[in-house]
C-alpha cells in the first residue's frame, strides 16, 4: 500500500513537471519565433510590439535631414510630436533644416562627409538617384518594410514602391499623395478687369496681359521670377515649351526631351527646335514690351511677398502653392483680385511619380529600423501626421472634420520645410482652398497621359562632366536668351547651341538614349 502511495506522488510529480516544461517549451518558442521575424498573416507588426531587431526598448534619438528653412516654432511643435514617438515607438526626433538659399550645396556635402544622420528628405528633384547610387541612401527590402512599416506597407500602392525603385533597389519610402505638378499662373485678376481684357487661358492672352500691365501700371513688374542658384528650367519654360509642346523633359539638369506620345522615346534637343525659336521671339516681344525687369535673371526677392506688396502683378508656380497663395491673400487682403490662370488647358499633363516627395535612409545610420517606424507614423498616424505637417493644434492650424483645417494667427509659424515626405491620404486641405483651383486639378487629373518612360530616371555615371559643362552653358548663354535679353536671338540661338557642341551634348544625348532605347526593349 505504501509502495502504490509511492508511486502515485511520484507519477504526480512527473505530470506536474511535464507540463511546466511543456509551457516553458512553448513560451519559448513564441520567443524565438518573435526573433526570428515571424509577423501575422499580413506580413505586418505593429509598431512598438515587435521584438528582435525592431524592438522599442531601449529610446533612441532619430535625427532627420529637412530641406527648407526651421520653422519659428519648430520647439514647440516637435515637442509635443515627441511626445507622441516616445509613447508609440519609443524614440524621439530631432531635425536639421537646409535652408532653401543654399542647401543644393550643403545637401551633398552631408552625405560625402558621413554626417550623423538617419532619415533625409529626399526627391526627384532633391538628389534621391543621385544619392542612391552613390550609396547614400540604404537600401530597403521588402521584409524590412513590411516588419517596420506596416501602415504604410498596408496602404502604400504598388506602383509607389515600383516608382521609386532605382536598378530595380528600393531606396525612398515615397510619399502616398500623387498630384500633377504642371505649373500655372497667378495674375491679379483685378488688373485685367480693370483693362476689360479677356480671361487669361492661353500664351497669347497671358501675352496681352502682361503687356497691357506694364505699359499702364507703373512701379509694378507684370510678370516677376525669382533667380536660381545655377541652372533652372524658370516655370514659363515649363508651361511654355514642355507643356504646352506635350514633351517630357529628361532631366532639368539638360535641355533633352522626348514627346509624350511617340512610343520610340526619341531623343531630341529643345533649343535646336523650330518650337524654341518661335517661344524666343515670344521672349523677346514681352522683354521689349517691358514685361519683366531687366534685371530679372539675378532678382533674389521672394515673389510672392512681392505680389502681396503690389510690386508684381503675374508669377507661375505649381497649382498647390498658387492656390495656397490666393487663398492667403483673400484672408489678409480681399480687396485685392487674383485669379489662377491655365495657360495649356488642352494639353495633355503628367502625374508627378512617387519620387516627387519621400523619406530615405541614411546608408550609415545604425537605427534603420526605428527610422522607419518613424516615417510610418508620420505618414500613417492621424495625430502624429497633423503635428509634423500643419503643428499643434489650435494654435498653428484650425482642424475642421478629418480632411480640412482653417489657418490661424500662428499658421505662419510652422510652414516653409520639406515635411512632404510625410504626404499621404491623411493629408488636410485648407477650408479656404479656392474652388477654381479644385476645378482646374480635376480637369487635369482626366488629362493625365500615362506612358511607357514615365518612371524612367536618367543615370549619368558615365558623362557626370558633361553633365556639369552642359549646365554651366545652359545658365550663361540660356538664361539671358530665354528673358528675352540678347538683342539678335536667332544669334543667340546659335551660340548656344554651338556652345553645348563643344560641352559634349551630343554624348550626353546618345548616353540617354541608349538607356532609353534600353528601357523600352525589356518591356
Amino acid at each position: 500500500m505504501q509502495n502504490k502511495k509511492t508511486f502515485m506522488l511520484l507519477f504526480a510529480l512527473v505530470l506536474v513537471l511535464t507540463t511546466v516544461l511543456s509551457a516553458c517549451g512553448s513560451n519559448k518558442n513564441a520567443e524565438n519565433n518573435n526573433k526570428a521575424g515571424n509577423t501575422p498573416s499580413n506580413g505586418a507588426t505593429e509598431p512598438g510590439t515587435t521584438d528582435g531587431n525592431a524592438g522599442t526598448s531601449e529610446e533612441l534619438v532619430i535625427k532627420m535631414l529637412l530641406v527648407g528653412g526651421k520653422p519659428i516654432d519648430y520647439d514647440a511643435v516637435f515637442g509635443e510630436l515627441n511626445k507622441k514617438l516616445k509613447e508609440k515607438v519609443n524614440a524621439t526626433v530631432v531635425a536639421e533644416f537646409l535652408d532653401w538659399a543654399d542647401w543644393t550645396q550643403k545637401y551633398p556635402l552631408k552625405f560625402a562627409a558621413s554626417e550623423d544622420f538617419d532619415i533625409a528628405y529626399t526627391a526627384n528633384w532633391a538628389f534621391y538617384n543621385d544619392q542612391a547610387l552613390k550609396g547614400g541612401f540604404l537600401e530597403l527590402t521588402d521584409e524590412m518594410l513590411s516588419k517596420n512599416m506596416p501602415l504604410t506597407w498596408e496602404s502604400m500602392p504598388k506602383v509607389a514602391w515600383e516608382q521609386s525603385k532605382v536598378n530595380g533597389k528600393q531606396y525612398m519610402v515615397p510619399n502616398n499623395n500623387p498630384e500633377v505638378t504642371d505649373k500655372a499662373v497667378l495674375i491679379r485678376d483685378d488688373l485685367r478687369k480693370k483693362y476689360n481684357l479677356d480671361p487669361v487661358n492661353s500664351p497669347e492672352t497671358f501675352a496681352n496681359y502682361v503687356k497691357t500691365v506694364a505699359a499702364n501700371e507703373k512701379g509694378i513688374n507684370a510678370y516677376n521670377a525669382k533667380a536660381a542658384d545655377g541652372w533652372k528650367w524658370h516655370e514659363l519654360d515649363q508651361i511654355l515649351l514642355e507643356q504646352q509642346n506635350e514633351w517630357n523633359l529628361v532631366d532639368y539638369s539638360m535641355p533633352l526631351a522626348y514627346k509624350l506620345d511617340d512610343e520610340s522615346g526619341k531623343v531630341f534637343n529643345v533649343y535646336d527646335t523650330p518650337e524654341f525659336k518661335q517661344l524666343l521671339a515670344y521672349y523677346k516681344d514681352l522683354a521689349d514690351n517691358n514685361a519683366w525687369s531687366k534685371n530679372v535673371v539675378s532678382n533674389k526677392n521672394d515673389v510672392w511677398q512681392d505680389m502681396k506688396a503690389g510690386k508684381t502683378a503675374s508669377y507661375a508656380h505649381t497649382l498647390g502653392t498658387v492656390a495656397m497663395n490666393l487663398a492667403e491673400l483673400r484672408r489678409e487682403q480681399p480687396g485685392i483680385e487674383l485669379a489662377i490662370a491655365d495657360l495649356t488647358p488642352d494639353k495633355k499633363k503628367i502625374a508627378a511619380i512617387s519620387t516627387q516627395n519621400g523619406f530615405a535612409i541614411h546608408a550609415p545610420s545604425k537605427k534603420a529600423e526605428r527610422a522607419l517606424m518613424v516615417i510610418d507614423l508620420l505618414q500613417n498616424d492621424r495625430e502624429i501626421h497633423d503635428l509634423f505637417m500643419y503643428g499643434v493644434a489650435g494654435t498653428h492650424f484650425e482642424a475642421v472634420g478629418d480632411d480640412k483645417f482653417n489657418a490661424t494667427a500662428g499658421t505662419p509659424n510652422y510652414t516653409g520645410f520639406s515635411n512632404w515626405g510625410a504626404n499621404s491620404p491623411l493629408n488636410r486641405k485648407d477650408a479656404s482652398y479656392p474652388a477654381e483651383a479644385d476645378a482646374i486639378a480635376e480637369a487635369w487629373q482626366a488629362k493625365v497621359y500615362n506612358f511607357e518612360l514615365e518612371t524612367f530616371v536618367f543615370n549619368d555615371a558615365n558623362v557626370k562632366n558633361e553633365v556639369a559643362n552642359v549646365g554651366n552653358v545652359m545658365l550663361r548663354y540660356a538664361i539671358p536668351l530665354e528673358y528675352g535679353l540678347i538683342k539678335d536671338i536667332e544669334k543667340g540661338q546659335a551660340d548656344l547651341i554651338k556652345q553645348l557642341k563643344a560641352a559634349g551634348i551630343d554624348k550626353l544625348q546618345q548616353e540617354l538614349q541608349t538607356q532609353i532605347d534600353a528601357i523600352l526593349a525589356s518591356k
